[in-house]
């Protein structure tokens, strides 16, 4: 199973929706996996817990997966914020879509960012949704109707320590670089997930 993993020095603040470890708290590790897309067990987070215990990490930690290989993450950098991509864009969605949608397709985009200042309870939240406004941005670049996919996931760090940083968004000190990295990465990610499923032309009607 292609990993990617994260061993941090030193505990951190994180905010997740990842399946294991999830919400606000802790973070000393994180593992983003890949799996096949036949992948049907129930309990991912146990599956996740076992693979970072084969691995030695142990607590508080978040566990992603995704049914793309993850040997072709997408890193950015902007302005001290550090950012990680997963694009996996074979299942696209429209988030609001009026009838669940379904594609035998594999598609999860894992997102993971390091904020290098603390960010209070409120700005990390606010950082989650700068992320998701950046990647969606990207995914209509890419010609995608889409706001993402049915699993996406983001995990966004930050020291634990230190004077909190009350905002997070767009226009934000924090949150700016935090959008360009999320939509650089994802822009570039997903051209390369694009183009090894279908054309490019096909995908945004040109010649």
């Amino acid at each position: 199973m292609p990993l990617l993993v994260w061993r941090l020095p030193e505990p951190v603040l994180a905010i997740s929706s990842a399946v294991l470890g999830g919400g606000i708290g802790p973070c000393g590790w994180l593992v983003n996996a890949t799996v096949p897309m036949s992948y049907d067990r129930d309990d991912p987070a146990e599956h996740l817990a076992g693979i970072a215990g084969d691995l030695g990490l142990h607590g508080p930690g978040v566990g992603l997966m995704t049914g793309v290989d993850v040997a072709d993450v997408v890193a950015a950098s902007e302005g001290g914020v550090r950012l990680w991509a997963t694009v996996g864009l074979g299942a696209p969605v429209q988030a609001a879509a009026a009838e669940a949608e379904s594609d035998p397709h594999v598609g999860t985009v894992n997102i993971v960012a390091w904020v290098p200042v603390r960010l209070s309870a409120g700005a990390l939240v606010n950082a989650v949704a700068t992320v998701t406004e950046a990647k969606t941005q990207a995914i209509r670049e890419l010609g995608l109707a889409a706001t993402g996919t049915a699993t996406d996931a983001v995990c966004v760090l930050c020291p634990a320590e230190g004077v909190a940083a009350d905002y997070a968004g767009p226009r934000s000190t924090w949150g700016a670089p935090l959008a360009r990295a999320a939509y650089t990465a994802v822009l570039d990610g997903g051209a390369v997930n694009l183009a090894g499923t279908q054309s490019w032309s096909d995908r945004v009607g040109g010649d």
